[in-house]
């Protein structure tokens, strides 16, 4: 058995490789839902759609999130028809009072369909609805991902991290923002003077006083050995080690991480600039900070740092599944030589 930690696009492209080193049937993938937004009434899950779509067959690996091949016509006229009607296609947030009312899963980042700013594919909506309208029956985050997995005959489990609400917002000089915002709107450039998982750091903003927990499903994944792609690990992997009692089961049991770095070099994404504003170093060093519950690594071989935990290198490139094969193979070998670390 073994848990991959999911959040971007870094785990999704390590999976078609780690099929040929771990069973499917085998594996389990937990997602991040911190940048789960809901807009124009549906609840989009992208880390949960990115590995739905991935381990479906259905995955645009052009852009790595959406469905390849759809059509955008729904949202096409929703922007036309918003701005004939004067309105810009920028974010438009729900009123405050909204953001806590109705769904609890949405809350603290929900935003109107006027202008739509998300690309959303004709086919990536409908699984948006049906996700929503199950949820609205009654059905749980994890019994409503378990059914899609089901329709996407997935070889693998797919958990979301929480069936509870937790919203990462970026704090920038010009207020808070939604991660989707910041990201998707402004393409990442705002200056980032912090991070905040809201509902699972505890504070003013939190549910029910901030404690959003793993589901049981989730403790029972973290039991079994846990490898970590390369991702984010402030917004990726973030909101998930926010939850209350993650940390602690991860150094109960063997960890792998994949470094997105090679030295302070990111491959891509603003993992740079977030791990900064979070006080990080942004370099492999400062992953292997960010993971201490970490029992190996695998990292570039051009990668120069010295990480004092043990560590596999090969090359960390994943743009095809022969380097997703071939950075797998690199890790089942850091987990043999993460059971043996004292």
């Amino acid at each position: 058995m073994v848990t991959f930690l999911s959040g971007g696009t870094g785990t999704p492209k390590l999976l078609p490789g780690a099929e040929s080193v771990f069973d499917p049937a085998d594996t389990t993938v937990v997602c991040n839902t911190g940048d789960d937004v809901e807009i124009a009434g549906h609840l989009v899950c992208p880390d949960l759609d990115t590995v739905l779509f991935e381990r479906g067959g259905v995955l645009d690996r052009e852009r790595w999130w959406g469905i390849d091949g759809d059509s955008t016509n729904t949202h096409d006229e929703l922007r036309a028809l918003s701005e004939e009607s004067g309105f810009d296609t920028g974010p438009r947030y729900l009123p405050d009072e909204r953001q806590t009312d109705g769904r609890d899963l949405a809350r603290w980042r929900r935003f109107s369909g006027v202008g739509e700013f998300m690309t959303i594919g004709d086919r990536d909506r409908a699984v948006h609805l049906l996700r929503t309208s199950l949820l609205d029956e009654g059905h749980t985050l994890t019994e409503t991902t378990r059914l899609l997995a089901d329709a996407f005959s997935l070889d693998v489990s797919l958990l979301p991290m929480s069936d509870d609400p937790v919203a990462t917002i970026i704090h920038t000089p010009e207020g808070p923002m939604h991660f989707q915002e910041f990201w998707v709107a402004h393409g990442g450039e705002p200056a980032v003077e912090d991070v905040e998982f809201r509902g699972a750091d505890g504070g003013e903003h939190g549910s029910r006083n901030g404690d959003a927990a793993p589901t049981a499903a989730v403790r029972d994944a973290l039991a079994e050995p846990v490898v970590i792609g390369p991702s984010n690990p402030v917004t990726s992997l973030g909101p998930l080690l926010a939850l209350d009692g993650v940390p602690e089961a991860l150094a109960e049991t063997t960890v792998v991480a994949v470094s997105p770095f090679v030295g302070e070099e990111l491959f891509s994404g603003p993992a740079a600039k977030l791990m900064a504003a979070v006080g990080v170093e942004p370099s492999t060093a400062g992953v292997a900070e960010s993971y201490p519950f970490a029992d190996a690594f695998v990292i570039d071989d051009a990668d120069p740092t010295a990480l004092g935990r043990p560590t596999v290198t090969t090359d960390i490139t994943i743009d095809d599944s022969k380097d997703s094969t071939r950075v797998a193979h690199a890790v089942e070998e850091a987990l043999e030589l993460g059971r043996e670390a004292p």
